[in-house]
Parts: C-alpha cells; structure tokens; sequence
C-alpha cells in the first residue's frame, strides 16, 4: 500500500491503546505510561477492563471509543487479534502497531489460518496500515509521541532511526540519550506484516523533519520495493544502514564457484552500494558517520593531506588510511618550497605536515591556506596534540577563520586528549566543522565520506556510452536451456554453456566433443598444436577437482591415453557420475601479463541475480579477490566492479607487461548483465578463467545452472531495467521516422541539447520560469531514472551521418501507491504540429494504464492556453486552481480508454 495512511501511523492526531492495562509492567500499562509521560498532545484513549487506566478514562470496547484513532498501540493477546483488527477497521482507524508477539504461531480457528496471516487480511480489507507485530513500537520526539516499550522518550533531533531488532533500538536509545543523540524518529519494524523497510524510506525520505535515515537490517523482504524507496531517499539526504550477519545456507547449496564465492554480505554490499547510502559497521560509528556527512563539504577527490603538530600522531593517521585504502596527497615542489619558508627547519618535509610542537594559531592558519591553494590536496585533517607552549583553543580559532574564508575546502580536525581540548571541540562543533577525538576516527570519518561519493556517484551516473556494440542471438540461447531442461538436467554441458556465451558475443575456445577416447584421438589430429582435454558430464562442473583435466597434449596417442587415464581417476573419485565422454579443444597460448579472471552469475535468496567478477583459476576460492554488483550494468558500472578487485591493478599493465583490453572486459561484464536479463532460467554462470590480455578476453571454460522460471518472477532483478518492449516507431506529420522508446542515463547530452533548441516561452510553460540551462546533477536525475517509480519516453530522430537527437520527451513520476502519476511533456519548438506531442502523451496514458495507476496529473501555466487546450482534447480535466496562476488537470484512467479526436498539436 506504498505511502498510504503512513502519516496517521508516523504522525498521529490521536492514539488508542487496546488492551491499555493498570497491572504493572504488562504491555498495556508501560505503553500507556509512556504515553503519558511523553506528553502527547493529542486524545489518549485506552480501551481496556478498568474504570479508568494512569488517570485516563478507559472504554469497555473499540466501538465505544468516541472517535476513531489515527493510531491503535494493540497489546491484546493473539487469539483475540483478529477481532480487535476487523473492530478497529470497522471504527474506521488508519493505522495500526501490533506490539504483541507470536502470531505466527497462533492458529485462527474461523479461518483455518495463522493469526497472522488472518490479521493481514483483515489489514488489508479496511485500509489499515499496520507496524508489526512483535514490535517494540516507535518515538516521535517532536510530537512528544512515545509509543512504544521504551523506558524513557529520546530527544529531538533530525536524525531517524529504524531496525528490526527490537533489543538493539533498547540499546541504541540508552547510548544515544546519554550521548545527547536526537530524534525525528525511533522505530521498530517488528515482523513486517504489512509496513517494511521500503515504505518506511519511502515515508522518511520527503519528511521535511528528518535530515538523515539509519538503518538496522537482518533482511529485506521485497527487495525491488527496497531499492527503489532507498534509490528515491538516497537523492534526498543521507542513509547509513548497518547489516547483520546471515545466513550462508543459499551457498552452500550452490555448484559453481561463483554460487559458493557470492556470498550474502558481498551481495548486501553491493546493493548498498548501488541504491547510494553508506555501510557502517556498529552502533557508534553509525551516529560518527552521520554527523561527519551533515557537516562535511563534498568531496571532489581522494588526496589527503594531514597536518600535525606531532610526527606520531600524522604517522598513526597516515597508517589508519593506507589500511583503509586511502590516498595521501604528494606535495608539489612550489607547495614544498612556500612550506619551507613558512616552517622551521625541522619539519618533516613532506605528507603528514609535522608543523612542529610549538606551533600556534598563526603558523597553522598560514600552513592550512597553502594547501588548501593547492589543486594537488582534496582535503586536509588537521591534527593538534596539547603542549605548554601552544593555545588549543586559540589554534582552533584560527583554523575555523580558514574553514569559513574558504567556502569550497573540505576541513577535518582531529584535537586529541581530553579535558585540555574540549572547550576547541565545542568551538569546532558550533562552527559545523567535523571534529574528531582519535586519528583512527578522523580518517574513518574521511573514508566514510570518499565511499559515500563514489556510491552517490553510481546512484546518478551518467555513462559514456550504452551498450549497443552487439546484438545477442537470444533465440539460440533460450534453445539450448530449453533442451537442456527438456532432457531434465539443470546444468549446461561445457559445449552448451559456450554456445550461449557465443550468442551473446563473448569469445571462447573452439570446443570438439568426443564420446570416447579413440574419437578423442581422432579430433586432435585435426588441431594444429598442443590439446587440452576434459571429462565431460553433467554432474561434475568442477573437472579439475576429480582429475577430469589434462594440459598440453601432444598428439592423438597422448590424447586417446590421457582419455583412459582420466575415466578410471573419474569412475574412482565420483563412481556415480553419469560420463558423456571428453571434450577436446586447442592449448591456448599465454602472453605475458595474461590474467586469468572469474566472471558470473549467481542468485542471492534476498536481491536475486548478481554478478561476480576476480581473479580465477582453480585457485579462486583461496584467493579470495572477487567483487560483486547487481545488474543491469553498463560501461561505468562495469568498469567500477573491475575496480574493486586487487587484480584491476595487474591488468593495467606492470613492469613491460603490456596493459590487458579493459574495452572488452567492461564489454563482457556486459554481455552477462544482458544475458541475466534476457534468460530467466539461468540461476548460476561461471567463466572461469576468462582469459584476458591485450588482444582482449577468451573464455575458456564454462559452467551455467538452470532452473524453471517460476510464475510471477518479474521482479526477480532488485533493480528494474531497461524495458526495450516499450520501444516503437512513429511516423511524424512530416513523413521522419522517431523512434519513442525509455529514456537512459547516456542520453544528457542530447537532452541538453533539446533544452537549448527551446524557445523562451516553451521553457517558461515547461519549467515555470526562464531557466538557461541546467545543471549536470538536475539533468542526470531526468535522465538516470527507476523505472519502477518513474518513466520518461523520448522521441529520437537518427540523423544521415549517424548521429542521434532527442525531439521530445514526456514523463511521469508516481507515487508509491501508484494512485497518481505526475506527467511533463515537452517537444522541441520548431516541431509543433508533426503529432510528436500528442503520441507521446498517448503513449504514456497506455503505458501507466497498464500498470493499474489510477490517474495522471499535471500542472500547467494559465496562460499557456494552447497546452490546456491540447490535453482537454486527450480527456484531461481541470480540477483546481493553485496560487492563481496554475492550472493542475486530471486524466481518469479507471474509465475505458476511448478514441480520442484529433488534438491541436501544440506541447
């Protein structure tokens, strides 16, 4: 149910406790205490046994309630909760928290359900948006709302917090009151019945008294709902979120390498890393890194330099961010050179800045400015160890004048000691700079704050290019799982999985299949050189492990001997194995600097398909170097991926050795995102190895699991893609050809452009102002959109030369209940009357009509007569009139779609 009622549940007008109890330390007297103390303004209405419950009069059942609760705080027993829930839907209550535990476990003998799913049901009738059950409740400090279990309400403050672990929101509300930690919201999940982490994002993310979201996580349970609503509030403010451990059952049951290597947390990760908020790992730092990125500048780059009044404090800084993966700034020779006269003689010359014991406020403010001048540094931290010779505090004064004369430098400071510095620390506070107490939080705040750019980078990244270099032969492919599945196997033979890899354009080693030995012998002597053979069979995807491999044959009688010897150390490792015979294929030869890489594909029981990327070989699990991202990917994506490995560093190229074709790496990372998209029935691939060099990659062993598609797996991929089945072509009035398809990330360019060829006018009725251009981060978010909450379709004309331009677009963006769709449309001036405008309006009416939104609606400028004109003629209706001078129109697409007359076309 999305967003709906969420406020009557997150903001209540009033409360009604049910079960609301005067026996001490039950459930309904502790939620009614702390009601009270909490000094909620709104009606407090118990309904309970007694006469009266913490001095408030009490009501002998639900309907007796003399209005119906926004909220209803339910501590009744389990077997009574079906009643109390279809009560309280019939008094017409909103929403609903279900503190009591074990519903799942109750039996409802009416239905011959659980309580639980009978309670859902009856949810689910009256509209009730229910929190729970087994929760603990929540606090909404600003409204002076404490609905929950908790002994004491928290301070106000713009941080919200939600777990689903009701013990650690007891702990973390006892560490964070004492801590001073404010909030706009404190809330336990409980079991999700109804109300889940998406909706909750979906909520928090556009509450105007929430500035950051934390999160506790042990699972997701819808999870393109979850990374769709953390995507959305993602670009609104920050959200950190901490992951408990889970389970590893799903790999251990997996039979590649890449389904046993693709382990949950690296897929939680990934998902994290994807949706652009910020993994920490304990409570303490959880609190550390919000505040470090409320007060912090963005950061432009990764350079550190450290200042310090001690060499080894900037050492133990300088070692903290070398284990992080950080980067120290090299100081230029004209910073060293202004250094060296500003400095005395013994200073360390070089990253950490050891501006010597004696400084003061002077020598630091002047050392601070000539980095900051520095176009080499992204950042400094500056570092202060108390002596008897300096001021802290006067050191501190001079190095906030800095931080407030340089609007644009990111500033970190690092006072150590205690009570000698904490008057500096409270200046640095109400000045907004951050400031941490040891050098291991400073550079934890520093990391924090470079991995939360890079993942807000790939939350709105903007791609070179598409990947459109190849057209994979998804017919072939889906032919041979189809007979595969025919056969009731559900692993691809070797010779198989490389014909899929083949239909999607990843190169592999020729393959011959041989039933026996002699036939094997006979292959080779048609290849030319040196042979690899290999046990083939369904059952055994790991050959190497059974003795199922042999290299560098020469000849047919080596081959037919090697073919005998290799059956009988099969039939005595795996005796069941069912033996198709061998396959034989050319030696490839390895070139210096060849890398030997894993790349696949395996499904995570949370966020479904992802894939993997590392270092191979038969030794891939030992070595450990692997990466993994949820598709679909594309060139950035995949190029970021790569980079999370230790081996990206060996395929640049090292020591003569010639750097490997990344082009065709990032292109086959590709492939495989295309290939997880495309075939449903793959639920686990391993290349490994994939060769890579200069020449570009070879695949030269494979491995694909397969199963059937079970019914309703639409939203198997967490993150939607891109939908080509909305691609169509339209003939414009001039007789040109426009492709209308989904817009994508790489078209900013032309979407500049069409901005550019705007009249004045056109862009006061489109933009509700005079707007010149915009800016990259607006562009990217019209651009990089989720499909799941929002569509935008452009019209695209293919020029002679190749080039493509953008004519028009039309977008909507819905809300999380898909009840309502906001829609713009916008074709480029000089092509008014070509029935571009019109067909992309009709289109987008199609389109949200099929995914059950209940309307369309839209705001024009009153005088922008032609417009409101042209969407009446579509069936758009006038419903309101907002600040005088917009006009907000309604499409109903709950009535049949008609045939419309032809509009004038003028958006």
């Amino acid at each position: 149910m999305g967003v709906r009622n969420l406020k009557a549940l997150f903001r209540p007008q009033s409360v009604a406790v049910i079960g609301a109890s005067t026996k001490a330390n039950s459930p309904g007297a502790v939620v009614m205490r702390n009601l009270i103390q909490g000094n909620f303004q709104g009606p407090i209405m118990p309904v309970g046994t007694e006469k009266s419950i913490c001095g408030v009069l009490a009501y002998p059942d639900i309907a007796s309630l003399p209005e119906a609760p926004d909220l209803a705080l339910v501590c009744s027993p389990a077997p009574e909760m079906v009643a109390t829930m279809r009560a309280l839907g019939e008094k017409g209550a909103k929403a609903a928290c279900i503190m009591t535990a074990g519903l799942q476990h109750s039996a409802d003998s009416s239905s011959g359900l659980s309580v639980f799913d009978s309670v859902r049901a009856e949810a689910k009738i009256h509209g009730i948006r229910v929190l729970g059950p087994n929760s603990m409740g929540m606090l909404v400090p600003g409204i002076g709302l404490n609905a929950s279990f908790a002994p004491d309400i928290a301070p106000a403050g713009k941080i919200a917090f939600v777990s689903q672990s009701g013990a650690l929101c007891s702990a973390v509300l006892d560490w964070a009151c004492a801590k001073g930690i404010g909030f706009s919201h404190f809330i336990h999940t409980g079991e999700s019945m109804d109300v889940d982490f998406g909706h909750i994002l979906d909520y928090l993310g556009s509450d105007p008294h929430t500035r950051a979201i934390l999160l506790y996580l042990q699972t997701v349970d819808e999870r393109r709902n979850f990374m769709s609503a953390a995507r959305a509030a993602a670009r609104n403010k920050p959200i950190l979120a901490i992951k408990a451990g889970r389970s590893t059952e799903g790999a251990l049951a997996a039979s590649s390498h890449t389904g046993a290597l693709a382990g949950s947390d690296l897929v939680f990760d990934a998902a994290i890393r994807r949706s652009g908020m910020l993994r920490v790992q304990d409570i303490e730092e959880i609190f550390g890194a919000v505040e470090t990125l409320a007060r912090s500048r963005p950061m432009k780059g990764k350079r550190l330099a450290i200042v310090t009044n001690g060499g080894g404090l900037g050492v133990i800084a300088a070692d903290d961010l070398a284990d992080g993966g950080g980067e120290l700034a090299d100081l230029p020779l004209d910073v060293v050179d202004k250094l060296n006269a500003l400095l005395p003689p013994n200073w360390s010359r070089g990253n950490p800045i050891d501006v010597v014991g004696d400084a003061g406020g002077e020598r630091y403010a002047k050392t601070l400015s000539i980095l900051l001048d520095c176009k080499c540094i992204d950042a400094v931290l500056v570092m202060y160890a108390p002596t008897a010779i300096s001021n802290p505090d006067e050191v501190a004064e001079a190095v906030i004048k800095v931080y407030k004369d340089k609007p644009r430098a990111n500033i970190m400071t690092c006072w150590v000691g205690h009570q000698k510095v904490a008057g500096a620390r409270r200046k640095f506070a109400d000045a907004g700079v951050p400031t941490f107490e040891t050098p291991r939080a400073a550079v934890q705040g520093y990391l924090h704050l470079l991995e939360y750019r890079k993942n807000q980078e790939m939350l709105m990244e903007v791609p070179a290019s598409a990947a459109t270099d190849f057209v994979p032969d998804v017919a072939l492919a889906k032919g041979v799982i189809a007979e595969v599945m025919e056969r009731g196997d559900n692993i691809l033979t070797e010779a198989e999985a490389k014909t899929v890899l083949s239909a999607y354009g990843i190169p592999t080693v020729p393959t011959h299949i041989a039933g026996t030995p002699a036939e094997a012998s006979r292959i080779a002597k048609t290849i030319d050189g040196p042979v690899a053979l290999k046990i083939l069979s369904t059952d055994i995807v790991h050959k190497s492990d059974v003795g199922g491999v042999v290299l560098n044959l020469t000849g047919p009688f080596d081959v037919e001997k090697a073919a005998y010897a290799m059956l009988d150390r099969v039939k005595a490792t795996y005796p069941e194995a069912r033996i198709e015979g061998f396959t034989v294929q050319p030696m490839i030869t390895r070139r210096p600097g060849t890398q030997e890489l894993i790349v696949g594909v395996a499904t995570d029981p949370i966020f479904g398909p992802v894939i993997l990327f590392g270092q191979g070989g038969v030794a891939v699990e030992v070595i450990g170097d692997r990466a993994v991202a949820l598709p679909p990917l594309n060139l950035n994506l995949a190029a970021e991926l790569i980079q999370r490995t230790r081996v990206a560093r060996l395929l640049k190229g090292y020591r003569g050795r010639p750097p490997a074709n990344l082009d065709a790496l990032h292109m086959t990372l590709i492939q495989v995102s295309q290939m997880v998209i495309d075939l449903p029935e793959i639920i686990e691939l391993d290349i490994n190895p994939l060769r890579c060099d200069a020449d570009g990659v070879l695949a030269l062993d494979a491995a694909i699991k397969v199963a059937p598609v079970p019914a309703g797996s639409n939203d198997r991929l967490a993150i939607r893609p891109y939908p080509a089945e909305q691609e169509e072509w339209f003939t414009m009035t001039d007789g040109r050809q426009v492709l209308l398809r989904p817009i994508r990330p790489e078209d900013e360019p032309n979407h500049h452009v069409l901005v550019s060829k705007l009249t004045p006018e056109d862009i006061r009725f489109r933009f509700f102002g005079l707007v010149h251009e915009l800016p990259h981060s607006e562009m990217a978010r019209l651009t990089q959109i989720d499909y799941d909450r929002e569509m935008a379709f452009i019209g695209e004309l293919t020029l002679p030369d190749g080039a493509k331009e953008t004519l028009g677009v039309v977008r909507t963006v819905t809300d999380p209940d898909n009840e309502a769709a906001e829609f713009a449309v916008v074709v480029r001036s000089d092509l008014k009357g070509s029935g571009l405008g019109k067909r992309l309006l009709v289109k987008m009416i199609e389109y949200c009509r099929s995914r059950g939104t209940h309307a369309i609606v839209g705001q024009v400028l009153k005088d922008n007569r032609r417009m409101l004109k042209f969407v009446e003629h579509l069936g758009f209706v006038q419903t309101k009139t907002i600040d005088g001078d917009i006009v907000e129109v309604e499409y109903d697409l709950k009535k049949p779609a008609v045939t419309e007359p032809e509009p004038p076309e003028t958006a």
